[in-house]
């Protein structure tokens, strides 16, 4: 059994984490948490106040919306190594979207004020947060021209290769524990269309498909597909 992933695994592998001081890097690992969120529980709402920039230990999140009479459309995945949040902790205005686990998670929790703080003294850490805001902002727009201008099989793999972007996402097991249904609503297509091009996807080679999980055995393939990914 993999031995248990930690808060401080996570930093040392992020890409902001490292570069601070040393001071620095006490003083904000001294003030951050780390949350359990189970399978099908929130770990935040929409509404609530900014009160956390977050880093996913372990686990598979994803970004929903929903509306009053039950629909719900899924803005993407959070996968481990993921750093998420920081647009509204900027803001400062009320969530947009819920933040849902998957499967169970566990989640690092950095207070705004230091977060805030960080972003004003540290131009490195300040420099992240460029990179990944618009690194966040690039697959987004790539989302939206995909699913105007690519077939089907190739909104399903990008769905899959967002989940190991190098950036966004470092920390990925090829071993997704998520649903076929969940791929689809990151892909935007129906769940039969996405089960139908998983199983051509899985016929190429690319994926294989199990109870309860999907297994990337070629990224670059996957890649391969999406124009741009």
């Amino acid at each position: 059994m993999p031995a248990r992933r930690s808060l401080d695994d996570l930093l040392a592998h992020s890409a902001w984490y490292p570069a601070l001081p040393g001071a620095t890097r006490l003083h904000v690992r001294e003030r951050m948490r780390e949350a359990e969120v189970p399978a099908g529980t929130a770990l935040c709402r929409m509404g609530d106040a900014p009160l956390h920039w977050y880093g996913a230990i372990e686990g598979l999140l994803k970004w929903s919306v929903g509306s009053a009479d039950g629909r719900s459309v899924t803005l993407g995945g959070l996968s481990v190594g993921s750093w998420f949040g920081e647009g509204t902790v900027l803001r400062g205005a009320a969530r947009t979207a819920d933040v849902i686990a998957l499967r169970d998670s566990r989640v690092a929790l950095m207070p705004a004020e230091v977060f805030d703080w960080l972003r004003s003294h540290e131009p490195g850490f300040a420099d992240y947060l460029l990179r990944q805001i618009n690194e966040r902002m690039h697959w987004f727009l790539g989302n939206f021209a995909a699913h105007h201008l690519l077939d089907t099989d190739s909104n399903v793999a990008r769905a899959l290769v967002g989940l190991f972007h190098p950036w966004l996402h470092p920390g990925s097991d090829p071993h997704l524990q998520v649903t076929q249904e969940e791929i689809a609503h990151l892909s935007g297509v129906s769940r039969q269309r996405c089960n139908a091009a998983l199983k051509r996807l899985a016929a190429d080679g690319l994926v294989e498909l199990e109870y309860g999980g999907i297994t990337v055995v070629d990224l670059a393939g996957l890649r391969a597909r999406v124009p741009g990914a």
